[in-house]
């Protein structure tokens, strides 16, 4: 099957959209930017501020009606009403800034992950976590249900369908399950493909693992980020993303991205279809032809692909997949027009056919 990229809706908002999620019935979205969480109507085009961090918003779900959540690089995750337009509760998770966060299907759960990567040694290896760096947390109560201990910096989170488990990706590849009842370690494992030790310009390990979503049935997981390279600065690594079968032992990668399907660029976010037949990849474009990806889940094999000119920072599907969400930044403007930065914020809704 082949499928095409239609856009219908194209809207911009006053600053970087750094992650987004749709309302329960699809119609609006919250987006998490740089300066607070706007609401966003897809049908009157109507946006507004809904509240504020101390700094970026990294992060958004919106699990019920009534109930927007974000999480920041203040290290907190807010609850918001969006009907009463009222704070419902305020949690700081971490002391450092939460890279990723992840609400169960239920609703009942949700995880933030947290990580400074600083030097542990002559070999530049990660230093220790000061904190820990998975949190669990209760939606209804905002209660801490487990604590659980990772290598810095951790930058992408997931739940299994289920809600049984919970995956986080670090920095240097490793991938750590965990049981959500108790905490336990389920799988661990180490994919070096994501992790660049940089050699011109600077010394130091960049990259990781950017995104995760586990498979429909559960069984497999999917990772995402960029290839290795040399230069810090140049961002040129192969478009990459890995399924691993995440349950055998040890668990084994039974599929990446094919040869000859992918051009050079950071990927930061992946979507897994409501039917799980196909997922998609997004992120920055350093070189080739596309930046959003769809891939067919069973072989692999790339459907579509397109360049929206931006970097995207999350994709959603909409309307039982008919469509797909994508939000972003266009650059970040330095100069001023009229007394004010134009708008660099990007949210776009496409048909898929």
């Amino acid at each position: 099957m082949e499928l095409k990229f239609n856009k219908k809706h194209d809207f911009k908002l006053p600053t970087g959209v750094l992650g987004a999620a749709l309302a329960p019935h699809g119609r609006a979205l919250a987006a998490g930017c740089m300066d607070g969480v706007y609401e966003l109507s897809f049908e009157t085009r109507d946006q507004r501020k809904l509240f504020a961090h101390d700094s970026y918003v990294s992060s958004t779900a919106w699990p019920t009606e009534d109930l927007i959540l974000s999480a920041g690089y203040d290290g907190c995750v807010q609850w918001y009403s969006p009907t009463s337009d009222t704070s419902i509760r305020q949690v700081r998770l971490h002391d450092f800034w939460s890279w990723d966060m992840a609400v169960s299907q239920d609703g009942q759960w949700l995880a933030s992950v947290t990580g400074q990567y600083l030097a542990g040694g002559y070999r530049y290896e990660p230093a220790p976590e000061r904190e820990p760096s998975l949190q669990i947390v209760s939606v209804e109560t905002g209660e801490i249900l487990h604590s659980l201990p990772h290598v810095p910096s951790v930058q992408a989170v997931a739940f299994s369908p289920s809600g049984e488990f919970v995956a986080a990706g670090n920095l240097m590849g490793e991938v750590r399950v965990f049981e959500m009842a108790t905490g336990k370690l389920a799988a661990n494992w180490t994919t070096s493909d994501f992790t660049s030790w940089g050699i011109i310009k600077s010394h130091c390990y960049l990259g990781g693992i950017f995104a995760m979503e586990f498979s429909h049935s559960g069984d497999h997981l999917l990772l995402a980020g960029m290839g290795p390279m040399r230069d810090p600065m140049a961002g040129n690594g192969r478009q990459l993303w890995q399924k691993w079968a995440w349950q055998k032992d040890p668990p084994e990668k039974v599929d990446e991205t094919h040869q000859g399907e992918s051009g050079e660029g950071l990927m930061e976010t992946l979507a897994v279809h409501p039917e799980g037949r196909q997922f998609v990849m997004a992120g920055r474009l350093r070189g080739g032809a596309w930046n959003v990806a769809c891939f067919d889940m069973e072989s692999g094999k790339r459907l579509a692909a397109h360049k929206t000119g931006y970097r995207v920072t999350q994709a959603c599907y909409a309307q039982g997949g008919k469509q797909l969400v994508l939000v972003g930044t266009k650059g970040q403007p330095s100069k001023q027009k009229a007394g004010r930065f134009p708008d660099f914020g990007r949210v776009e809704v496409y048909d898929l056919s």
